[in-house]
């Protein structure tokens, strides 16, 4: 199996696909924001009340993907300037790579709602899961799925050789699994949900946070992009707590819930279940120890060196630290 060239091929076509597809103009009038569909956070309370652009003054235009790899080659090719929820993975994977992006905050974290499910029709669980040996697996590559099935392969002492894995986006591979044409799919969302459908999960969210599989998301844009307009993403940060406050209160639930199911193009009995498993930490949360005061600079390093030893990347960097600038989040703190 060989990861580290399909990976790098993943991301040279979604560079690709990101150039033929967006041609969005961009001014200093201008932002382009991108977030995933079947996701739902409630940023996008905020995103359809025009908040964001009242708060910001300036014209957004939010894009949707399928891939935090997608995000990075948007960033890089100039398309995109804020990411929203791009998972760590994807960002490691591109910061090793060279690609000068930066964590400006902490997204959502969701253990229970990343994960890799086996056909039902093969009936292995936990206590089964060496029989995965051999298997045909689809993995949304270079993503924070990509890394979880790492992470529980090596904890099952499954030989990754010994695989065929597939490189699928999550809704491609909940759509394979159903098929039967794979053993086991990796992936979030949506997709997710529809991949529970065919089989079941090998460890609970729970359970791989024991392990130390941590599952979180954060926003990210281009360094250049955050040292010219600091105030701009500190605005965006803002805006973005505000609506996450709002939720976490559990006031406005009946107000936001119709809103935020529509935006994310699901039901809104699947929204409420999806949200249900999200946490959403505050400004304070997010600059302390756990996450942005050093907690995610260490996951960061742990998360390159999995890729590292199962040659998905050629070197890690020697620290992390430096993709992170709590800079605008600490600005947004202060408004």
């Amino acid at each position: 199996m060989n990861v580290k060239k399909t990976l790098k091929g993943a991301v040279a076509s979604a560079a690709l696909i990101v150039s033929g597809q967006m041609a969005l103009a961009q001014s200093g009038d201008e932002v382009t924001v991108a977030y995933f569909l079947e996701w739902p956070m409630p940023f996008q309370y905020a995103k359809v009340q025009g908040t964001y652009e009242e708060e910001m003054g300036t014209k957004i235009n939010w894009v949707s993907f399928d891939s935090g790899t997608a995000m990075s080659a948007a960033m890089a090719s100039g398309d995109v300037q804020i990411a929203v929820s791009q998972g760590v993975p994807p960002f490691v994977v591109a910061t090793s790579a060279g690609q000068d992006i930066q964590i400006v905050d902490i997204a959502v974290s969701y253990s229970e709602n990343d994960n890799c499910v086996v056909n039902s029709a093969l009936e292995i669980d936990k206590d089964s899961a060496s029989e995965l040996s051999g298997k045909k697996v689809a993995v949304p590559l270079g993503t924070a799925a990509h890394y979880g099935f790492l992470r529980q392969m090596e904890h099952f002492g499954v030989d990754l050789a010994s695989m065929e894995v597939v490189d699928m986006a999550p809704a491609e591979g909940a759509a394979a699994l159903s098929q039967g044409s794979v053993d086991m799919a990796c992936g979030w969302g949506g997709a997710l949900r529809r991949m529970k459908e065919s089989g079941n999960v090998l460890l609970t969210g729970s359970e791989k946070e024991e392990l130390g599989i941590l599952v979180f998301d954060v926003t990210s844009a281009p360094a250049s992009f955050v040292a010219e307009n600091g105030d701009l993403v500190a605005k965006f940060l803002k805006v973005t707590a505000d609506a996450n406050e709002m939720w976490n209160s559990g006031e406005h639930k009946e107000e936001m819930l119709p809103v935020l199911a529509k935006d994310a193009g699901m039901d809104e009995a699947a929204t409420e279940e999806t949200l249900a498993t999200f946490e959403f930490p505050s400004i304070d949360e997010q600059l302390s120890e756990k996450w942005l005061g050093g907690g995610s600079q260490k996951f960061m390093d742990g998360v390159a060196q999995v890729f590292v030893d199962a040659g998905s990347i050629d070197s890690a960097l020697d620290s992390y630290e430096g993709t992170v600038n709590i800079g605008p989040l600490q600005a947004a703190q202060g408004m």
